[in-house]
């Protein structure tokens, strides 16, 4: 048996965060590869919806980076991101899902080794939980149900 391996995605900022995983390549610092990058231009930015799409599509964890407190390119948008983060974890803790599967960290562009380490650490402590469970209940709720909810889909059917 396999030791199992958890898939995160990851939305980075523009600015810092995703220059910090640029950065961590480019210096070589290990990382695993259980990591799919979506570069946004502001962690201000982020949409729930697409943070519990990527839950119900299968991501064992998501990982939201942006710049520092104080030092957002376009001012407050890491502000914005903290708010939104506490909303998206309230709702999943109404509805039972396990809320340190999102992470919010704050990666500058020059600290690649910093990026490189929370990846390291969100794997490791992702291994020890297991899997995610939100993609199986949605699908048995769905299966069940007999419906879906098209708001969320990835594309629209044709």
């Amino acid at each position: 048996m396999t030791e199992f391996e958890p898939k995160i995605v990851a939305f980075l900022c523009n600015w810092c965060a995703y220059r910090g995983a640029d950065l961590a390549g480019t210096s070589r610092f290990h990382y695993p590869p259980n990591l799919r990058v979506i570069r946004l231009m502001c962690s201000g930015s982020i949409d729930v919806v697409y943070v519990l799409k990527a839950l119900l599509d299968g991501a064992d964890g998501v990982l939201i980076g942006g710049c520092h407190p104080g030092n957002c390119h376009y001012q407050n948008g890491n502000y914005k991101a903290i708010r939104r983060v506490q909303v998206l974890k309230d709702v999943l803790r109404q509805v039972g899902i396990d809320e340190d599967r999102v992470w919010l960290r704050w990666i500058d562009a020059s600290e690649g080794k910093l990026f490189s380490e929370t990846v390291d650490q969100m794997v490791a402590e992702l291994r020890a939980k297991g899997p995610g469970s939100m993609r199986t209940s949605w699908q048995l709720w769905q299966e069940t149900a007999g419906c879906q909810l098209s708001g969320i889909e990835a594309r629209p059917n044709k």
